[in-house]
């Protein structure tokens, strides 16, 4: 066959195609439109430039918060993303702010969330050297523990005791931040590079009395033959600087005396001020329980020391656990009638109505075991006020009330009588 017979024989078979498919028409083979990604919802994808944008405002936010120690909301922006090592332009962070400005809840907030222990500020100087320089014991102290450089010397010549001292008052505060350092380990002994002039030497030339006082005495001090045995001694005597020393020569904190006390249920105890702020600022424990089931919290309300119940807080003190007759610290103080204590114990949400073993509760003692004076029939009135149940009665099934009545208490009955 030749190529032109080939080439009619291919028309005629396309002819007969077409007329299969219907007389002639054309015939058109369905075709699937392609698919629109309009059609198709999909999530948008972030692109690293829109990433970065959020990131620096939710970072811009944090500082923001923590300069206003807004601890909630730091909480929340940190849950979001938000970094507490990322600086503005001065080169502040959530965890500098933190610690310039003495907002300790904020502080443990950031190094619980990977803050830079180390990191530095515009005059290369660390979070301890701010927090020194503003006198902020507490703070000192929790960066200590946290493992900070103890010693690192910043942009103009200083050491954290030297800011402590050199920019520092002479004041309680600063008292108990030069004694924190001491207690930390700092060297006490070094001259400033820019002033030529050790901490001691310092606060002698500025006049500081009350430093100079300090560290002489810790500079001075030969190394206690038993560390522990010294900071319980010192603790119970309210010798503030000899505790610094026992901490310095590495005392356990949480040594304990012959009735299982320990240096801060010591301070409680015989309300050693002083002594508790060091103690606190160098993470002693506010629950340690003794053999007679007190703890430093616990003694608080049988002392009625507001001081020391300031003192104390910072630590965050279990405020649940019982003395040994069952009963939380508004208890004991609402029986002795520690006025300012029972107004101020009644802030930190304590349970008023927890009911001891005997089945007292702080009113109820109040009224049992007071004498319906003027202290008495006060601190009735806080507890009231702040919202103790007047109608819980005791094992036997008398009120407070009723109990006032019994005794004669008249003016405390007419306060249990309003409603």
């Amino acid at each position: 066959m030749s190529h032109s017979q080939h080439a009619a024989l291919a028309t005629l078979l396309v002819a007969l195609a077409l007329t299969a498919c219907g007389g002639g028409a054309t015939a058109t083979v369905p075709v699937q439109p392609p698919t629109s990604l309009a059609q198709t919802p999909t999530t948008p994808v972030p692109t690293p430039t829109t990433r970065s944008a959020e990131l620096t405002t939710l970072n811009e936010g944090l500082r923001a918060a923590a300069w206003a120690n807004d601890v909630t909301e730091a909480r929340r922006l940190i849950t979001l993303g938000a970094d507490v090592n990322a600086k503005d332009e001065t080169q502040q962070s959530a965890y500098l702010i933190a610690t310039s400005e003495g907002y300790l809840d904020l502080l443990r907030l950031t190094l619980a969330h990977g803050a830079q222990v180390d990191d530095k500020d515009s005059w290369n100087g660390t979070g301890l050297i701010r927090a020194a320089e503003r006198g902020h014991a507490l703070v000192v102290g929790e960066l200590l523990r946290a493992g900070i450089n103890r010693d690192h010397i910043n942009r103009i010549g200083y050491q954290a005791i030297h800011e402590a001292v050199w920019l520092g008052d002479d004041t309680p505060e600063y008292a108990t931040t030069v004694r924190v350092l001491a207690a930390g380990g700092v060297e006490l002994d070094r001259r400033s590079p820019s002033a030529e002039l050790t901490p001691l030497e310092m606060a002698r030339q500025i006049g500081h009395t009350g430093a100079a006082g300090i560290l002489e005495t810790i500079t001075s001090a030969a190394r206690p033959a038993d560390p522990d045995a010294a900071l319980l001694q010192a603790a119970e005597v309210g010798d503030a600087n000899a505790v610094a020393i026992a901490l310095r020569a590495g005392a356990n904190i949480e040594a304990r005396d012959a009735h299982d006390r320990t240096a801060l249920l010591l301070a409680a105890t015989y309300d050693q001020v002083p002594v508790a702020n060091v103690l606190v600022a160098m993470g002693a424990n506010p629950n340690a329980l003794d053999d007679r089931h007190d703890t430093p919290w616990l003694v608080t309300g049988v002392t009625g020391s507001v001081a020391m119940l300031e003192a104390l807080l910072p630590a965050n003190p279990d405020l649940t656990i019982r003395n040994r007759f069952g009963g939380l610290s508004p208890i004991p103080a609402s029986e002795r009638g520690h006025i300012d204590y029972v107004r101020r114990v009644v802030l930190t949400g304590v349970d008023l109505n927890h009911v001891n073993d005997l089945g007292w509760t702080a009113l109820l003692e109040a009224v049992i075991l007071g004498d319906g004076g003027p202290n008495h029939q006060e601190v009735v009135q806080i507890l009231l006020a702040a919202g103790a149940d007047r109608d819980i009665a005791d094992r036997a099934g008398v009120t407070a009330l009723q109990h006032a009545e019994q005794r004669g208490q008249n003016e405390v009955a007419r306060l249990l009588r309003q409603r």
